[in-house]
């Protein structure tokens, strides 16, 4: 078992599969190489002399310079090698587009909506539009807990602070997003729960929302009733009746749509999780199904990697002002564009946005980029989507559940419990987090790093996708971690 992984041929580090203790030799294509120091996990030994100001390479590319001489053996991180990054880029499109070679069908168990779209579970979701009915939709919840049975799986709602007090875009993203959680598949039923006062208005919602099956959407606004429990009560019991019609019965994995997400990543994280998650993508995409990826501040000096593999130049252009528009993001706030990673993010290997980045669109496997969508926008082209969002977790798989995926696997080296209104599969880029967070990892692709293939981890990953998308609940949903966080950039009233 090797301790030490050289990612590409041009690479000038290794990243420690595990801890590297000082003097520990070892034979790196023919160069034997002796550790001058400790070096942790996941993070990066010198495999030559570096001199100051040349580039650190790592995945084949520059993930920023060192800013002092560096010996051969040597721990490369944040003390010696700077960004590259700056504001400003260019881009060229230069196709490198690679279509996916198809693979034998595929079906997992799962629902069929009256609309003929497939969905992995089968809920009611109170959608509050204002922050001020929180506590309401939690009791609504609470109070109507015995709905539950027969193929109803939960009532769940989804607390925020957001619906009043907002103006522009803010408003415009908060009524966005909400409407589309309440067209996501998983939901059978809906109750949107208004107070009746607030900016979001109940003609607001239903204008955004769009065209409706009154069956499976309907409203309740407080102020409107004497007593609200009473009226949600007559409410969802109407749409527990309506949503236990559905049964589970074989869907093929083509109607599947997959969201991607990593955090609290690690030195292992563009190694082991997000490349099984990358195999994972283009082996459901080669059966038909989507796949999406997001978080853009976190392809910052890797976004050529999935710029060329836009399958035109149209997407491509979309591709190019959707980082754009989040550099503009960043820098009319004052704010440099690299202020990334975090301190967890370093202490498990991570040195800078480019090394976080190119570890980060390992997810996107090699499938090509079919179309980029905006923020509360649904996946409506089949293969690899680029999603415009943060890089926050529960920013972004709020976003990625609002496009309307299915399902979010999420990668991390560090551990986190949050869970999405999707459910979301944790994945372990290193064993031991595996086996120490059994109450919040459900898969380990640390595999990886002992010795199992790529192609093997993401075939492995798929069929644990087929699993829960058939039912098995993920440790966030046994857990009862279902959270939202709305994307803000303005000032509150």
């Amino acid at each position: 078992m090797s301790n030490y992984v050289k990612i590409n041929v041009a690479d000038n580090v290794a990243v420690a599969l595990h801890p590297i203790s000082k003097g520990d030799k070892m034979d790196i294509n023919g160069l034997l190489i002796t550790a001058v120091e400790d070096i942790p996990q996941g993070h990066k030994m010198a495999l030559t002399d570096i001199k100051e100001g040349k580039n650190i390479v790592k995945y084949g590319f520059p993930i920023g310079h060192a800013t002092q001489d560096i010996g051969m053996g040597c721990w490369v991180h944040v003390h010696n090698t700077k960004t590259n990054l700056s504001e400003d880029g260019e881009y060229t499109y230069a196709p490198q587009v690679k279509e996916v070679e198809k693979t034998e069908p595929a079906t997992f168990n799962g629902f069929v909506r009256d609309d003929g779209r497939a969905a992995i579970r089968n809920e009611i979701w109170v959608i509050p539009t204002v922050g001020c009915v929180n506590g309401v939709a939690q009791k609504i919840v609470e109070q109507n807990k015995s709905l539950i049975g027969g193929s109803l799986e939960g009532i769940y709602t989804f607390p925020h602070p957001f619906g009043c007090s907002q103006m522009g875009d803010d408003h415009a993203q908060t009524r966005k997003l909400l409407a589309a959680l309440a067209r996501h598949p998983n939901a059978a039923g809906v109750l949107v729960l208004s107070l009746g006062c607030e900016n979001l208005t109940h003609e607001q919602f239903v204008a955004e929302l769009g065209e409706y099956d009154e069956n499976r959407v309907k409203f309740l606004t407080c102020q409107d009733v004497e007593d609200e429990f009473e009226a949600a009560a007559e409410i969802l019991a109407q749409l527990a009746d309506y949503a236990k019609k559905f049964t589970r019965r074989p869907v093929s994995v083509s109607q599947l749509v997959i969201g991607m997400k990593c955090g609290g990543s690690d030195g292992l994280s563009g190694i082991t999780g997000n490349p099984t998650v990358g195999a994972f993508s283009d082996l459901l995409i080669s059966k038909g199904g989507s796949t999406v990826l997001t978080e853009v501040p976190e392809m910052f000096g890797a976004e050529g990697l999935l710029m060329n593999r836009c399958k035109d130049k149209a997407v491509f252009d979309k591709a190019v002002k959707m980082i754009t528009d989040f550099k503009h993001y960043y820098t009319s706030h004052n704010q440099v564009v690299y202020e990334n990673p975090s301190p967890g993010n370093k202490k498990g290997g991570i040195t800078t946005l480019e090394d976080k980045s190119c570890g980060c669109v390992q997810k996107g496997g090699s499938a090509p980029v079919m179309d980029v969508i905006g923020y509360g926008d649904a996946v409506v082209t089949k293969g690899l989507n680029m999603l415009s969002g943060p890089g926050n977790d529960l920013v972004s798989a709020t976003a990625l559940t609002a496009a309307g995926a299915h399902m979010i696997l999420f990668t991390t080296g560090r551990g986190t419990p949050f869970g999405a209104p999707a459910p979301t599969l944790k994945i372990s880029t290193n064993t031991q987090l595996f086996e120490k967070k059994q109450n919040w990892i459900d898969f380990n692709a640390g595999t990886v790093a002992d010795g199992e293939s790529i192609k093997d981890a993401g075939e492995r990953l798929f069929e644990k996708v087929v699993s829960i998308a058939g039912g098995e609940p993920t440790k966030t949903e046994i857990n009862g971690f279902r959270e939202i966080s709305i994307f803000k950039d303005g000032v509150v009233l």
